[in-house]
């Protein structure tokens, strides 16, 4: 397993469809990067369930994945499931996010996802993140369609188990759904850790990575 490092990213970016979203992809990796570097900047979007109980759910579960940082969430009304109706406004709210920001790490869903709502946004965050790199969380679901993710973010056992209860004590309104639990988040985080030789790790797809090997 080769190593890799982006250094000490000051800037993130964490984009979903829906609320949850980004704390089901990459929640353990926002806690360890907040955690490791106090202060960071994290901008958040969120295209669907503005202006409700959604909203008020993302708002405290992304400020308790995000312990410390500066974090600056938007969540919009678009509707749930109807992105590729709504392209104009989703493409205009995420070029407006990149003219707030200039991030070291983008995280977004997977260009791969079988849900429109994940994968319309997907292919939009390379038309305003030209430079960056974007990784791809997954969500499992059962749509069966989980890839073979070619990044790994480590998450120590103390990190997998706060990511699953964060997401079991932030997302009431999501308990009832039958994947919806502490197995799936868990189970899903043991056997990505096996393919890095961790005990528990969140994957990514990556879209284009430039390397410099140079000086």
């Amino acid at each position: 397993m080769i190593r890799l490092s982006t250094g000490r990213p000051d800037r993130i970016v964490a984009v979903g469809a829906h609320c949850d979203d980004i704390a089901i992809g990459a929640g353990g990796t926002l806690l360890t990067l907040c955690l490791a570097r106090p202060g960071v900047r994290v901008d958040a979007l969120v295209l669907s369930g503005g202006g409700g109980e959604r909203e008020q759910e993302e708002r405290a579960a992304l400020a308790a994945f995000c312990p410390g940082a500066d974090l600056r969430l938007t969540v919009l009304k678009l509707p749930d499931g109807r992105l590729p109706a709504h392209w104009e406004e989703a493409k205009t709210a995420v070029e407006e996010l990149r003219t707030r920001t200039e991030p070291d790490l983008v995280l977004a869903p997977r260009a791969e996802d079988a849900h429109q709502d994940h994968r319309g946004l997907a292919r939009l965050i390379p038309t305003a993140f030209r430079d960056h790199l974007v990784l791809g969380y997954e969500i499992v679901k059962w749509d069966a369609d989980l890839g073979r993710p070619v990044a790994y973010q480590p998450l120590s056992p103390q990190t997998a188990e706060r990511k699953v209860r964060l997401l079991q004590e932030h997302y009431p309104s999501q308990r009832h759904r039958p994947w919806y639990d502490r197995e799936a988040f868990l189970g899903l985080a043991r056997i990505r850790g096996i393919e890095c030789h961790e005990r528990y790790a969140e994957a990514f797809a990556v879209t284009k990575l430039t390397l410099d090997l140079g000086e």
